[in-house]
């Protein structure tokens, strides 16, 4: 009898530890799915959504879609490393990228496209910002037309050929694949969904052409194999695209970072005479002229100017300066959207942010206020800061 008792009691002692730690675990998972979040980041992921609520909290972008959207370009090369550094790509919800979402919320698209045009201190977030708008097109299912960094066109040409077709005209043969190659990671599964055709019949050569009704997907394909005919398949593509958004048929978002780069005055790409070619007499101005004009609806166009488009010579970062008289004219009118160095709250939030991400460390107020100070604020330069802590 008294084995008996003693197994009831061991029994019953072993029930109630399992009772308390079953209950007790349970008690604290209800205390981390109630804890609030952090305070610098935003469980919201989804552009579409972001409203000033979510203003100076960062967002995380997911995996596919960074992969989607950036891996032909849009984010700067100091940023890419950073991303890979913190395992994970998040972008600050600022207030010019708010005010543009806005826009394009309410935006009446049976109208002819608005024009946007980011202007700023260089470093202050221009490019990630419309890195935020881009996502934000992706989210909205609007055929993107995104152009990096347009300087690297006629900074770093890979190949220099006379057109074909367009007497006085230059090629960028390789630049123009590369772009259509990351046009289509962008957008070819909305292409599909949309079934596009061509609309027009279009001759390349003596023995090559494009029947009229073709899949976009094919053309743009044509323009990756045959790297000789590219720039003029980017010319005729977004001109499909352009005349498929008057007829209702999508919408389409126009998307360039460092447009002044089109009106300069000085540019590294040569002909065979080693005589300098203007961005007038670059094929591809053709095309990146023709979707920022105001003559088609269903679309926006949303654009950067930068002193670093123009090698920094400039002396103020306003629009009417760095697009010049024709670049002005060209987009006029336009809202323009300034990006500032970050606010207090902003700067506070970004090194709460490296922080937790292991990237600075033991850096009391005196030091914070020391970055702010070095900094001015500017997100680049900050981030170099933190890069040689």
């Amino acid at each position: 009898m008294a084995f008996n008792t003693l197994k009831v009691e061991n029994f019953l002692r072993r029930v109630s530890a399992a009772s308390i730690k079953k209950y007790a675990t349970a008690s604290e998972a209800v205390q981390v799915q109630e804890e609030p979040p952090v305070h610098f980041r935003t469980a919201e992921s989804n552009p579409v959504n972001h409203t000033t609520q979510h203003q100076e909290r960062f967002y995380t972008i997911p995996n596919d879609v960074y992969k989607k959207l950036y891996s032909g370009g849009g984010l700067p090369k100091e940023f890419m490393k950073q991303v890979k550094t913190f395992n994970e790509c998040c972008f600050l919800t600022r207030s010019p990228t708010i005010e543009i979402l806005s826009y394009l919320r309410n935006t009446n698209y049976n109208k002819p496209v608005n024009r946007y045009v980011l202007y700023g201190p260089s470093g202050c977030g221009k490019t990630l910002s419309m890195a935020h708008i881009l996502h934000y097109g992706l989210a909205t299912q609007k055929v993107l037309i995104h152009i990096p960094w347009a300087p690297n066109w006629f900074r770093h040409p890979k190949e220099v050929a006379n057109s074909t077709t367009r007497e006085g005209y230059v090629d960028l043969p390789i630049d123009a694949a590369a772009w259509l190659i990351h046009f289509k990671n962008q957008n070819s599964q909305l292409l599909e969904q949309l079934k596009l055709t061509t609309d027009k019949e279009y001759t390349w050569s003596l023995r090559e052409s494009t029947p009229r009704g073709v899949p976009l997907m094919q053309l743009i394909d044509l323009g990756i194999n045959r790297v000789r005919y590219a720039s003029e398949i980017i010319i005729a593509l977004t001109s499909e695209l352009k005349e498929a958004s008057i007829a209702g048929k999508c919408q389409t978002l126009v998307m360039i970072d460092g447009y002044n780069i089109f009106f300069t005055d000085r540019t590294r790409v040569f002909t065979d005479a080693k005589a300098m070619v203007l961005p007038d007499k670059v094929s591809l101005t053709i095309a990146a002229l023709e979707m920022t004009k105001y003559d088609w609806c269903n679309g926006a166009v949303v654009v950067s100017v930068d002193q670093l488009a123009v090698g920094g010579k400039k002396e103020s970062d306003l629009p009417r300066l760095l697009l010049g008289k024709a670049g002005f004219e060209h987009l006029d009118p336009f809202m323009p959207v300034s990006v500032n160095p970050y606010t207090d709250s902003e700067f506070y939030n970004v090194m709460d942010y490296f922080k937790d991400r292991r990237w600075v460390r033991n850096c009391d107020d005196e030091g914070l206020q020391e970055l702010k100070l070095l900094s001015a604020k500017n997100g680049f330069k900050l981030m170099n800061l933190c890069a040689a802590l």
